[in-house]
């Protein structure tokens, strides 16, 4: 049911800037409650969030691993939970992993349509994990590039990607080769220091940042924070969470759910960061969304 996840986009537009609104826009959600496990270098996070426009109440449990001799298990696992708001009922259990995967990729593309230059024609994709398919899925069917760029820290995995998504993508043998001149730029990597520096952004591009969720963990520089407007899902979250964030000392512009409301502008013609952790009610609504196609196909 998420096949396209173009879908989801008028929901989730509507959620982010329900968030943004504050009391009034009907969204319930803490920052994500994250226990550390110490002896395993992992975290589970708890992620629960009601939205009354949707009248839909979930949690997520998500896990998350650092660096995993095995590579065969995900660094991300994730179960999400869907209840039923007038009684507390558990209606349903859902594949959360499928559900971050696309819902995250359908906030940046959000981000994107806001935030990219005019005429962007170079895509580059810098990591080649879960998140680097979902974001190459929705971007290059919602916007045209002339060309389609992947780095990844092992280069089997860049070359894995090229030759199994549906269109023609450069493998690049070094970030910065990736980054040069292009448009939009998607992190979606495992770094924990910077793997993408600000000289080597072409000024006016756009940059999705998704990997590095921990206060400490980067995979942006300190010039490129600061010489950038910031956009992020949530303030609270980027500063509690955001290492790039945190640690750059860089300012919030606004969160996107401020542009969406048209309290804060957009500024396609800067150079442009948005910064996404992610919250629990892009996965209320992406669950929800999931369960009433379910519901109506039985």
């Amino acid at each position: 049911h998420l096949h396209r996840a173009s879908l989801l986009l008028p929901a989730l537009e509507a959620a982010l800037a329900n968030f943004s609104a504050g009391a009034a826009g009907g969204v319930v959600q803490p920052v994500r409650t994250v226990l550390p496990v110490p002896p395993h270098g992992g975290y589970l996070g708890v992620m629960p969030a009601y939205s009354a426009a949707d009248d839909a109440l979930t949690t997520k449990l998500v896990t998350f691993y650092e660096h995993l001799k095995d590579s065969s298990v995900p660094s991300h696992q994730a179960t999400v939970l869907l209840f039923e708001p007038s009684n507390g009922t558990l209606k349903a259990v859902l594949d959360g992993s499928v559900i971050t995967a696309k819902r995250t990729a359908a906030v940046s593309a959000i981000a994107t349509k806001l935030l990219m230059p005019a005429f962007a024609e170079v895509l580059c994709i810098l990591g080649a994990g879960v998140q680097a398919y979902s974001h190459y899925d929705i971007f290059t069917e919602l916007f045209t590039f002339k060309e389609v760029r992947i780095w990844n820290r092992t280069k089997e995995k860049a070359v894995k990607f090229a030759s199994s998504v549906s269109g023609p993508v450069r493998v690049c043998s070094s970030a910065q080769e990736a980054v040069t001149g292009a448009d939009v730029i998607v992190t979606v990597t495992m770094a924990t220091t910077p793997i993408l520096c600000g000289d080597w952004v072409k000024p006016g591009a756009h940059i999705n940042a998704v990997g590095a969720s921990r206060p400490d963990w980067r995979e942006l520089d300190d010039e490129l924070m600061k010489n950038s407007i910031l956009f992020v899902d949530s303030r609270d979250a980027a500063l509690t969470e955001s290492g790039d964030v945190i640690l750059s000392g860089a300012e919030i512009f606004a969160e996107l759910g401020e542009v969406l409301k048209g309290t804060k502008p957009a500024l396609p013609e800067k150079t442009t960061v948005f910064k996404s952790l992610g919250m629990a009610v892009e996965d209320t609504v992406a669950a929800k969304f999931v369960y009433d196609a379910w519901s109506a196909g039985n």
